[in-house]
């Protein structure tokens, strides 16, 4: 029987017929060719958890894999920069040489190139970005790239991948929610002088303006942006080198590794580091539910203020679609399908929640489906985000709302105040007041015109405190320390 012998550069195809290294190609079984067992990898990669007595059902491989082939695309330049802090570090401790450390970094800079490019993919018999890669590097470098998992478990090597990953994810949202905050700000400032009915119990209360509606959201942002913050500093902790959640007898060298990442901090305890899987993507989840509820409550008000019987906004033709049957209609798709996406992505904490209920310490295959929720939600609020930002844009505010003296009623309390002012006390103030309404003796225009309002205090119609929310929003950006992780990653691609 003849033996393949592959050399060590040889690329094997891109896709190949066998699920498993016991399945040969059957033109190699047909000629009585076997494969040198230590080569064969190059043909079909066992999985790397795989021994190789292993078969693994077909049925089962489905439902255990699942859509994660999908989900670890998401993952692929964060397992490249895992992978190059990873060697970096073993090269310190003596798991591999100088030569070997130059020759990983050179091919997992080429992947990462290929990955940015849009070239990457994860072959059709290979479980995960994790295998792929580490395939990539075995074809080219062959025993070095073998070496590459050393002193490291999938657990941890996906842990950090994830928290590579929703670091990143969190600060594109957190750039995304600036922008949005910046532009409620100026449109809040545009619009100080444009007096706005304000409602509570959707009846009509007091005064209100467009100054206060845009910079209530922008300081809304502003608190979301803190609970951003939170999750992004609890994924921005190493994990690396906590194995399978009990460690290595290797003298890994931790802080290293977080020092190349750029992470903030370790996940000392290597029990609780892998216990973080599931809390990260809950915490950061719970951070994008924020910004959610935020969105579609803004989504609502304008749905109801560019509505005929309101008629506070004009959406532009660009933001409205019509009807099949009626001609005069112009409906906000775009503000309701925000308010609908938005309200959808609320509900995301609360599944994460439902898979972790029952969970002990420890490393569980449930914790898989979790990419399933996090990574798309990413997507889904950035995306709301930016037309969010298109939307406020063009809309357009109606001036001089309050002329109407159907809105009469809005001063009351500026009538009370007179009162007060002139010395009645405010209890019966209050009353008199009252009696006036209900005998229609009430009116806005006596000799202190109701309708001209003199609020100077921090936060209201003539002191909208726009400069203090904007100290917020810097206090809670300048929290997330996303300048080291970003240098970090910088050094690492050199």
């Amino acid at each position: 029987m003849q033996t393949a012998v592959l050399p060590n550069k040889t690329r094997a195809p891109a896709k190949v017929s066998c699920v498993c290294l016991r399945t040969l190609p059957p033109s190699i079984r047909q000629n009585g060719w076997r494969i040198e067992p230590s080569l064969i990898q190059f043909i079909c990669p066992l999985k790397l958890w795989q021994k190789e007595s292993t078969v693994t059902d077909t049925q089962i491989e489905r439902f255990t894999v699942g859509r994660d082939r999908d989900m670890d695309l998401y993952l692929a330049p964060f397992d490249v920069l895992g992978n190059l802090a990873h060697a970096q570090m073993l090269e310190t401790i003596g798991l591999l040489t100088s030569d070997e450390l130059t020759a990983l970094q050179t091919e997992l800079k080429t992947i990462y190139q290929q990955i940015q490019a849009g070239q990457f993919v994860i072959e059709e018999d290979v479980e995960d970005v994790h295998s792929q890669v580490e395939l990539m590097l075995t074809r080219q470098l062959g025993d070095t790239g073998k070496k590459i998992h050393s002193g490291r478990s999938r657990n941890d090597q996906v842990l950090v991948d994830l928290k590579l990953f929703t670091r990143d994810r969190l600060w594109q949202v957190a750039e995304a929610v600036q922008r949005v905050f910046t532009r409620l700000i100026g449109r809040s400032e545009q619009h100080k002088a444009d007096l706005l009915p304000g409602y509570t119990h959707l009846q009509i209360a007091m005064p209100s303006s467009f100054g206060l509606w845009f910079g209530a959201y922008a300081e809304a942002l502003a608190d979301d942006m803190l609970t951003l913050q939170t999750a992004y500093r609890l994924a921005n902790r190493n994990p690396l080198g906590s194995g399978a959640g009990y460690g290595s007898s290797f003298p890994l060298n931790r802080t290293l590794t977080t020092e190349l990442l750029g992470f903030e901090g370790m996940n000392v305890n290597v029990v609780y580091a892998q216990m973080t899987r599931g809390k990260t993507e809950q915490t950061a989840l719970t951070a994008l539910a924020a910004i959610a509820a935020t969105l579609s409550r803004m989504a609502m008000d304008i749905c109801l203020y560019n509505s005929q019987n309101f008629g506070f906004l004009i959406l532009p033709d660009a933001l409205t679609t019509g009807s099949s049957i009626m001609p005069h209609k112009k409906n906000p798709d775009v503000a309701e399908l925000l308010r609908a996406k938005t309200n959808r992505l609320k509900a995301l904490p609360m599944e994460v929640t439902l898979v972790l209920s029952n969970l002990p310490s420890g490393y569980h295959r449930d914790m898989q489906i979790l990419k399933e929720v996090l990574m798309p939600a990413f997507d889904e609020l950035l995306d709301c985000l930016s037309i969010t930002d298109f939307m406020l844009e063009h809309l357009q505010v109606k001036p001089s709302l309050l002329d109407d003296p159907k809105y009469d009623l809005l001063f009351s309390v500026e009538r009370v105040n007179e009162l007060v002012l002139q010395g009645v006390p405010f209890r019966e103030a209050y009353r008199q007041v009252g009696n006036e309404i209900a005998e229609h003796t009430y009116r806005t225009d006596g000799p202190h015109p109701l309708r001209e309002l003199h609020h100077t205090h921090e936060g209201s119609i003539g002191n909208l405190g726009n400069d203090l929310i904007q100290q917020a929003m810097e206090q809670a950006i300048a929290g997330f320390g996303a300048e080291r992780a970003q240098l970090a990653i910088e050094r690492l691609l050199a």
